[in-house]
C-alpha cells in the first residue's frame, strides 16, 4: 500500500507504514534538538509543525489511510511528536519572553542599537547667535565666493598693488596674472554687495576665510569671520559705538567696552574693540594678560575710497564696518584654550555641546 504525504516543503512517498513511523521519529529528533533565541526563527518553527498546512496536520491526514492493525503504533508515535512540538513551542516562547524577544516580533524594523543623535558644532552655535542678534536690528545676511579675485579681496578695499598693507595678510594664491586666491576676509562679500545694491545698506557677511599662517593653539590657516556693514546718510562713529554696545551686551551680558585707535586700510578712523572680562580666576588673568580686557573685534568708518570703488558717492553717504573671528568669540564664551579643537572632529570634544542651540 502506497501512502503519499504532501507538505508545502515536503513531498514523501512511503511504501509501508513502518517507513512513515521512522519519518515521525526523525521529526521528533529534529523537534527535541531544535533551539533558538530569535523570535522570527521560532515563529517559522511553529508554523512549520503546527500551522494549517504544517507537518502535524499532514501526518494526521495520512493517519486516516493507515490500516486498522497499524493505527495504534502509528498513532502513539504521532501523539508523542504532537506533544513534543507543543512543549518545545511553549519552552521557546517562555525563554523568548524572559530575554525580551517579543519586541523584535512587534517591530521587526527596530534597530539593534539606540540611535545617537548629533548636535550643532560650537562654531555654528556661536555664528547663529551673532546672526540672530544683528538680525533683530535690521541687518540682512550676504554671502559670496570663497575663491576671489584681486579686485574684490584687495584693490577695491583700498589695497592697491604693492601697497604695504597687503603684507598684513599672508594669502593662498591659486594663480597669478590675474591673481586668483582664497579670500583672506569676508570684506570681499561687502564689496560685491555694495556693487549690486544701493544705499541704505545694512548687512552682515558670515563665512570661512583662509590665511597662510602656522597652525598653533592660537591661530589656524582656516577660520570663520562675521563682518558687518552699514551705509546710509549721516552715519557717525557714535552710531557704530551704540551698535557694538548693543551687540556685546546681547552676547556677553552687561559688559563694558572700550575702543582703542588702530589701523585698517579700508576704514578711517579705525579702532579695536575690547570688552571687560574681569579678573576673577587664574584663567581670566592668563587670557587677559592681567588687564581684565579682551580684544574681540576691529571696526571703523568706511574709507571714502572704498565707497568710490564700489560706485557709492562718499559726499552723500557714509558708513561703518566691523569684523570679528567666530573662533575667538567661541573660545571666550566656552573657555576653550586651543583653536585646533574646532577642526579635529573629536567626538569627545563635540559631545560637550550637546543640547546647545
Amino acid at each position: 500500500m502506497a501512502l503519499i504525504l504532501r507538505h508545502r516543503r515536503h513531498s514523501f512517498i512511503y511504501g509501508i507504514v513502518p517507513d512513515l513511523i521512522e519519518r515521525v521519529k526523525k521529526y521528533l529528533e529534529e523537534v527535541n534538538s531544535f533551539s533558538s533565541t530569535d523570535a522570527l526563527t521560532i515563529e517559522e518553527f511553529r508554523v512549520s509543525y503546527s500551522g494549517k498546512k504544517g507537518i502535524l496536520n499532514t501526518l494526521f491526514a495520512a493517519f486516516r489511510e493507515v490500516p486498522i492493525e497499524q493505527k495504534k503504533a502509528f498513532g502513539q508515535e504521532l501523539n508523542v511528536l504532537k506533544n513534543a512540538v507543543s512543549e518545545k513551542i511553549k519552552e521557546l516562547q517562555s525563554q523568548l519572553k524572559n530575554i525580551g524577544g517579543k519586541s523584535s516580533i512587534s517591530d521587526p524594523t527596530r534597530t539593534p542599537f539606540p540611535i545617537q543623535t548629533g548636535n550643532r558644532h560650537p562654531l555654528s552655535v556661536v555664528k547663529n547667535r551673532i546672526i540672530d542678534i544683528f538680525s533683530q536690528i535690521g541687518f540682512t545676511i550676504s554671502e559670496g565666493p570663497e575663491i576671489e579675485d584681486d579686485w574684490h579681496n584687495f584693490t577695491a578695499l583700498n589695497l592697491p598693488e604693492h601697497h604695504p598693507a597687503r603684507d598684513m595678510q599672508d594669502t593662498f594664491f591659486i594663480q597669478t596674472d590675474p591673481d586668483i586666491l582664497l579670500r583672506t576676509h569676508t570684506s570681499s562679500v561687502q564689496v560685491r554687495y555694495m556693487e549690486k545694491n544701493k544705499p541704505p545698506i545694512r548687512t552682515i557677511s558670515p563665512g570661512r576665510v583662509f590665511r597662510n599662517e602656522a597652525i598653533s593653539s592660537r591661530s589656524h590657516c582656516i577660520f570663520h569671520q562675521i563682518e558687518g556693514l552699514y551705509i546710509a546718510k549721516d552715519v557717525s562713529f557714535s552710531d557704530l559705538k551704540q551698535t557694538l554696545k548693543y551687540f556685546t551686551e546681547s552676547l556677553f551680558g552687561n559688559s563694558k567696552i572700550r575702543l582703542r585707535p588702530s589701523y585698517f586700510p579700508f576704514t578711517e578712523p579705525s579702532a579695536e574693540v575690547d570688552i571687560y572680562w574681569g579678573l576673577e580666576t587664574e584663567v581670566d588673568y592668563r587670557i587677559t594678560k592681567g588687564t581684565g580686557w579682551l580684544e574681540i573685534m576691529g571696526c571703523g568708518m568706511v574709507d571714502p575710497n572704498v565707497l568710490k570703488n564700489c560706485g557709492i558717492d562718499p559726499d552723500e553717504y557714509s558708513g561703518f564696518a566691523f569684523g570679528m573671528g567666530i573662533e575667538r568669540i567661541a573660545m571666550l564664551i566656552y573657555q576653550i584654550s586651543d583653536i585646533r579643537l574646532f577642526f579635529e572632529n573629536d567626538i569627545r570634544f563635540l559631545k560637550q555641546f550637546k543640547g546647545t542651540l
